[in-house]
């Protein structure tokens, strides 16, 4: 499958990591170091190691998994590391796990003696068709996400969808919010193709197709200055959700789970603000609620929610920030909603999930 060019490196779909070895030994790095968490330490980096059988001198560093410990202790506690093995400005470093592996190893690299290369090797659907191109880095802080961080791409991206094997059915359904997104934010007919696709079985294609749409938007805004805001669709409300989830839940919601949600209220705030169709909003509605959980929270909780929101860059003038869509397919960005539109959006959900 043709690689997919971005912002001044490419994106390498091989189930095998053909590419890898010789990338790295063209570019003559003086370490190699692979950040991973502890389940794809176990899960993936076997794999890795199978398909990378000459590459024998690399240190590795572990962190834990989950979004609550993408923070700036964690990020500490890589940079020290990175000090003890002796880490170069010519070393390379290689983020192989999901999106928070990514996002951490990306923000550490990026920012360690001023910014060292590094590889992404995501190994899940989520980090797959959302951290894989953009050059987003970044951290939570106070439980508000990605509020730390950069724009710093990487030097190369490889993507293998034999790492989606390591994955239960719930990760692989987290991931698959992504891909809807890119589908209503800008490409209809990938949303009808995502329709009539079991996300457990996501083919190559879809992915690549999907990289190919936010690759799409994030060449031509590179720094979020405008059209690539619309790659925001559900993340103001889903976002939010989610972090009050982080926080909250004994079991908190996935990304995808919290975006899905999220959509459902955008698209609701969409159709009232947008111009997005009755039919439009009822196909969104319908189509994510048969696939996603629902989950509960109180109408108490909205102003927390809004807190949360109140945090979003998006925001300007101390106005919360929303992408739109028109229709489906067609997504516009900087629309403003006030805080009683919002608390709509929030009982929309609680009232048809």
């Amino acid at each position: 499958m043709q690689a997919i060019e971005s912002l001044g490196y490419h994106v390498y779909f091989e189930e095998n990591l053909e590419s890898l070895q010789s990338f790295i030994a063209e570019r003559a790095y003086s370490q190699v170091i692979i950040l991973v968490d502890r389940n794809t330490n176990d899960h993936c980096l076997p794999i890795f190691q199978s398909f990378m059988p000459d590459l024998l001198d690399y240190d590795i560093i572990e962190v834990d998994p989950g979004e609550e410990n993408k923070n700036i202790d964690y990020c500490i506690g890589v940079w020290k590391t990175m000090l003890d093995f002796g880490v170069e400005r010519k070393a390379l470093m290689i983020n192989l796990g999901g999106g928070v592996v990514t996002d951490l190893g990306g923000f550490a690299a990026s920012t360690f003696k001023r910014g060292i290369d590094f590889v992404h090797i995501p190994t899940t659907l989520l980090s797959q068709v959302d951290a894989s191109v953009g050059g987003k880095t970044g951290i939570d802080l106070d439980n508000v996400k990605n509020i730390v961080g950069t724009f710093t791409q990487p030097v190369a991206v490889f993507v293998s969808t034999k790492f989606l094997e390591t994955l239960d059915e719930r990760q692989l359904l987290s991931g698959y919010a992504e891909v809807i997104k890119h589908g209503l934010i800008q490409d209809r007919d990938l949303y009808v193709v995502c329709k009539s696709t079991l996300y457990t079985d996501v083919p190559a294609s879809v992915i690549h197709r999907s990289v190919q749409i936010k690759n799409r938007v994030i060449t031509e805004d590179p720094t979020e200055k405008g059209l690539r805001k619309i790659l925001n669709f559900g993340h103001t409300i889903g976002h939010a959700i989610e972090g009050y989830s982080l926080l909250n839940d004994e079991q908190p919601l996935l990304h995808g789970e919290a975006i899905a949600i999220g959509m459902i209220c955008e698209a609701y705030l969409s159709h009232k603000y947008g111009g997005l169709s009755d039919e439009g909003l009822q196909d969104i509605t319908s189509y994510l609620l048969s696939l996603y959980p629902a989950y509960s929270y109180s109408s108490d909780l909205y102003g927390q929610f809004i807190d949360l929101m109140k945090n979003d860059k998006k925001n300007e003038n101390h106005k919360i920030g929303f992408s739109l869509l028109k229709s489906i397919g067609d997504c516009q960005y900087n629309s403003y909603v006030g805080e009683e539109n919002i608390k709509e959006a929030l009982d929309y959900y609680l009232k048809i999930s």
